[in-house]
C-alpha cells in the first residue's frame, strides 16, 4: 500500500512480522505467555517490596521503580503487538504512532538514569556505609527518580517533536512492529542532517552520560572492595552489585546497536530481532536477574506469603 505523492500519511502500517505470516499465531501465544510472565513477576516484585519492611532500603526503593517502569515500557508495546498478530489490518494513526514514541522513549531514556542513579546507591552502600542512610535519605532517593524522569521526559520530547514535525507524504508501511525512530524517520519524505545530528547527540547523551556515570562508580566501587580485609566480605560486596552490572550490560548493549551505529548499518529485520530483545525479554529477566535471585529479597517474599496465608477468612 503506497500513499501518492500529494497525500499526507495519516497512519502507519506495521510490516515487523510479515515475513512469518505462518507463524504469527504461535508467535501470539509465545509473546502473550511471556507477557503474562513478565506482568506477574514484575508484580510480586513490587508487592513484595511495598509489603516486607525489610527491603524498605534505598536499593529495593530503586528495584520497585525500576519494575514499574518495565511493566509501564512494555505495556506501551507489547499489547498492540500481540492485537496485530491476530489482525488482518496492521495499522496505528499518526497521532498514536507520535504517542507511542514518546512514551517509550520516556520510559527508555529514564529508564537509563535510573540505573545511573542505582550504581550511585551501590557506590555509597560499598564506599561509605557510616553515612549510606544520610546520603541516601528519602528525599534522595525521591529526587534521583524525579531527576531521572524529568530527564527522560525532556529527551524524549525533543526527539519526537523532530520526528513528527517532518513531512511523510510517500509510503506508509513501517518495517516494525512499533513506532520506533530509524524506522520511522525512513519513511519521513526528506529530512535535514541537522535533524539527524540533534536525534544522535541526544541518544547519546542518554546512552553515554548515564554509562560514565556508572562506570565511575563501579570504578570506585571495586578499588574500595579489594581492600577488604575478609573474602566474605568482598564475596557479599561483589554478589550486591553482579546483578545490577548484568542489567547495564543487557540494556546499555542492546540500545547501543539500535540508536548509535552508522546508518549504513540499518537493517529493519536485525532491528527487529534486537527490539523483541529489549521490549519482551529484557523486561522479562531483569527482574529474576535482580530479586528472584536474590536470597534477601526470597527470604521476604516467603514472610509475604506466610502472613498472606496465614491471614484470618
Amino acid at each position: 500500500m503506497e500513499w501518492t505523492n500529494d497525500t499526507v500519511v495519516r497512519e502507519f502500517v506495521f510490516l515487523g512480522f510479515s515475513a512469518l505470516a505462518g507463524l504469527q499465531q504461535l508467535l501470539f501465544v509465545v509473546f502473550l505467555l511471556l507477557y503474562l510472565f513478565t506482568l506477574g513477576t514484575n508484580a510480586i516484585i513490587m508487592s513484595t517490596i511495598v509489603l516486607d519492611r525489610a527491603l524498605h532500603t534505598p536499593m529495593y526503593f530503586f528495584l520497585s521503580v525500576l519494575s514499574c517502569s518495565e511493566t509501564c515500557y512494555t505495556f506501551v508495546i507489547v499489547p498492540k503487538m500481540l492485537v496485530d498478530l491476530l489482525a488482518q489490518k496492521k495499522t496505528i494513526s499518526f497521532l498514536g504512532c507520535a504517542i507511542q514514541m514518546f512514551t517509550f522513549l520516556f520510559l527508555g531514556c529514564s529508564h537509563s538514569f535510573l540505573l545511573a542513579a542505582m550504581g550511585y546507591d551501590r557506590y555509597v552502600a560499598i564506599c561509605n556505609p557510616l553515612r549510606y542512610t544520610v546520603l541516601m535519605d528519602h528525599g534522595v532517593c525521591l529526587g534521583l527518580v524525579a531527576a531521572a524522569c524529568a530527564c527522560g521526559f525532556t529527551v524524549a520530547q525533543i526527539i519526537t517533536s523532530l520526528v513528527f514535525h517532518l513531512p511523510f507524504h510517500s509510503s506508509n508501511q513501517l518495517h516494525h512492529f512499533f513506532c520506533d525512530i530509524s524506522p520511522v524517520l525512513k519513511l519521513a519524505s526528506y529530512h535535514t542532517h541537522f535533524r539527524q545530528i540533534i536525534i544522535f547527540m541526544l541518544c547519546a547523551l542518554v546512552l553515554v552520560a548515564p554509562l560514565l556515570l556508572i562506570l565511575v562508580s563501579y570504578i570506585r566501587i571495586i578499588s574500595a572492595i579489594v581492600q577488604f580485609p575478609s573474602t566474605l566480605g568482598r564475596y557479599k560486596a561483589f554478589s550486591t552489585c553482579a546483578s545490577h552490572l548484568m542489567i547495564v550490560i543487557v540494556h546499555y548493549g542492546c540500545a547501543s546497536f539500535i540508536y548509535l551505529r552508522p546508518k549504513s548499518n540499518y537493517s529493519s529485520s536485525q532491528d527487529a530481532l534486537i527490539s523483541v530483545s529489549y521490549t519482551i525479554l529484557t523486561p522479562l529477566f531483569n527482574p529474576m536477574i535482580y530479586s528472584l535471585r536474590n536470597k534477601e529479597f526470597k527470604s521476604a517474599l516467603r514472610r509475604v506469603v506466610g502472613r498472606t496465608i496465614s491471614l484470618p477468612h
